[in-house]
């Protein structure tokens, strides 16, 4: 078999992501990496979208929705993309998309969100380090969590309190081995 047509069977089995560039993937890949991806689930009796906000596929799939004129809004806000800049690293983002027309909940309830939402891997639990609101202009949580995962563990999971929505309390779990982009661990 001529090494094209090998070369042709190996790509049609990578997953979008994998095979082509964000620029190449579809409508419907960009909103799929946004909402059901290894990055990103949708989940809940009231279905909300949970994803790694900091992980480079994610990221390009959210300039891709952008690009192509898919969100209301222009871009994340300026303080968090900001922060994320200065602290990839050290930290990583989960991101809650919330209804534009909804609240973010009392101040009560955000206190709530910092004291009892957790990320957990293996054995060891980790607390928020802090949030960016949902905004009119950019209506998304980003929830702040030290970066404590390695490629060698298993899964990740976060435990949330969502001020103002429905059923609040809302668990994601993410396989490790499946956070793979381009070679490297993405989160």
């Amino acid at each position: 078999m001529p090494a094209r047509a090998l070369a042709a069977l190996f790509f049609l089995g990578l997953p979008f992501w994998q095979a082509r560039p964000p620029e190449k993937w579809s409508d419907l890949e960009v909103q799929q990496m946004l909402s059901e991806s290894p990055w990103a689930q949708t989940i809940g009796p009231v279905p909300i979208t949970i994803y790694l906000a900091t992980a480079l596929p994610i990221e390009e799939a959210e300039d891709e929705a952008r690009r192509r004129g898919h969100t209301p809004w222009p871009r994340p806000d300026f303080d968090y993309s900001d922060y994320v800049r200065l602290h990839r690293e050290e930290d990583l983002v989960v991101a809650v998309p919330y209804p534009t027309h909804g609240g973010f909940g009392t101040p009560e309830q955000q206190r709530t969100m910092e004291e009892e939402s957790t990320m957990r891997v293996g054995t060891r639990s980790y607390q928020v380090l802090g949030f960016f609101a949902p905004t009119q202009q950019d209506p998304v949580l980003r929830v702040v969590f030290p970066r404590r995962v390695e490629a060698s563990d298993k899964s990740v999971s976060f435990r949330l309190y969502l001020p103002g929505m429905s059923f609040p309390e809302r668990e994601v779990e993410f396989r490790i081995k499946d956070l793979n982009y381009r070679g490297k661990l993405e989160m």
